[in-house]
């Protein structure tokens, strides 16, 4: 054997050992007799499978206070500030942005993006950029792209042909924004265009979809026709999905279930959809997330997007999915246990099935991807956005960090504390 993670505790609370060899989980169990080159004591920590994000802008990340600061935080002024910006993007400082988040996104865990790349600036230079920091990054970040049409689809001339474009050089995703089109039927056209591309093409569909507090603002419906008439199970999500936190819960009812049947994830981006929706409100504030409890509930995939870090959008963030985790858990109000589980099971197993990543698990034969968190179970890794001890890719260590402890000095009597209980 190579590695040997010895006293890991799994997400399901069992205690085992992990062999790996060349570059793969070799073996499970408890109190494996093999031998490796190199070991680790877990110590009973949590071992888990990477963070995956299943919503990100990297084209964008890093860029705040360029060309100024969104003084309003809302969502258009976002956009507008993004339109200022991108005549004055260079490929080698967006190239340099999106590295450097890289690093912080590998030390956070972070070994799978999904990111969506504007394709409306004709030039394409985000899409080249793009596709490079992803071939650099490749021993170590499992990253697609998505290629997204920011003006819209039909709202901007050259966007369907730079879309398909940024398809032939190598784009991984059909991506689309159908409720920034100017009406509401050129928003559903957009979406029969872009699943009809993606169905000849073979490939799968992620669109920014009713990123709004506007309860008629029904794209995911029509995203989930198409995706049933064309055969796209399993293949499609609807990101945002924010106005269906304002929709009426009778037409929600019948939603649920055409989404389910069409095989459509849902992806909802907790941190920034609290922070940009609701802004028309006085009181009571709507918080803007949608409806992620029934989603699960209605049998559907979701996980949780990080979707911006410091950028015209959101000028916080540091590419920690434990972060967006905790507050996906209290923004839902998924406080009972099953549902802290499945909070975490929302940045880790739910994306990697949504990005259909090859090889992710904690089988054997699966890629030796994983992460020990200094936490006794995912609950505890939540509350604490807790410290990543190890961060292994293919069997070898690409990051560590030390355990979260503190020394009290107390009335003269000197003890150290860590914060879990039972330690």
């Amino acid at each position: 054997m190579d590695l040997i993670i010895r006293n890991a505790t799994l997400p399901d609370n069992t205690r085992v050992d992990i062999a790996v060899a060349d570059g793969c989980i070799a073996a499970i169990g408890t109190d494996l007799a093999l031998h490796a080159a190199q070991e680790i004591d877990a110590g009973g920590d949590l071992v888990t499978p990477p963070f995956v994000d299943a919503h990100f802008h990297m084209d964008a990340t890093l860029s705040y206070g360029l060309p100024r600061v969104n003084q309003s935080g809302t969502l258009l002024e976002g956009i507008a500030l993004w339109g200022e910006l991108k005549p004055m993007l260079a490929q080698e400082a967006l190239i340099e942005r999106a590295m450097q988040y890289c690093d912080w996104a590998v030390a956070r865990g972070l070994l799978a993006i999904r990111t969506h790349v504007d394709i409306c600036d004709d030039r394409l230079l985000a899409v080249e950029a793009l596709l490079e920091v992803k071939r650099r990054v490749a021993p170590y970040i499992d990253m697609q792209l998505v290629a997204f049409p920011q003006d819209g689809l039909l709202r901007s001339a050259s966007a369907f042909d730079n879309l398909k474009r940024a398809i032939a050089m190598g784009v991984d995703v059909v991506g689309g924004i159908p409720h920034f089109e100017r009406t509401m039927a050129d928003g559903a056209e957009s979406v029969r265009l872009l699943c009809e591309f993606a169905a000849e093409q073979g490939l799968r569909v992620d669109m920014h979809c009713d990123e709004s507090d506007d309860p008629q603002s029904r794209h995911i419906e029509t995203l989930a026709y198409h995706a049933n008439r064309l055969g796209l199970h399993g293949r499609v999500a609807g990101s945002h999905l924010t106005s269906m936190h304002s929709m009426d819960n009778y037409y929600v009812s019948k939603l649920l279930p055409l989404i389910r049947e069409a095989g459509v994830a849902a992806i909802a981006n907790p941190l920034i959809n609290i922070t940009l929706q609701g802004r028309h409100d006085s009181y009571p504030k709507r918080r803007g997330m949608t409806r992620v409890p029934e989603l699960m509930a209605a049998g559907i995939d979701v996980a949780f997007g990080h979707d911006c870090v410091m950028d015209p959008w959101y000028g916080l963030g540091s590419g920690d999915m434990l972060e967006v985790a905790h507050m996906g858990l209290h923004v839902a109000q998924m406080t009972g246990q099953q549902a802290m589980r499945a909070c975490f099971d929302a940045v880790t197993e739910n994306p990697a099935r949504i990005l259909g990543l090859e090889g992710y698990g904690l089988q054997p034969g699966c890629h030796a991807d994983l992460v020990i968190l200094d936490a006794g179970n995912a609950i505890e890794a939540i509350r604490l956005r807790a410290a990543r001890r190890y961060v292994i890719r293919r069997g070898r260590i690409i990051s560590q960090s030390p355990a979260a402890r503190a020394t009290l000095d107390l009335a003269g009597r000197p003890k150290q504390t860590d914060f879990r209980l039972g330690r």
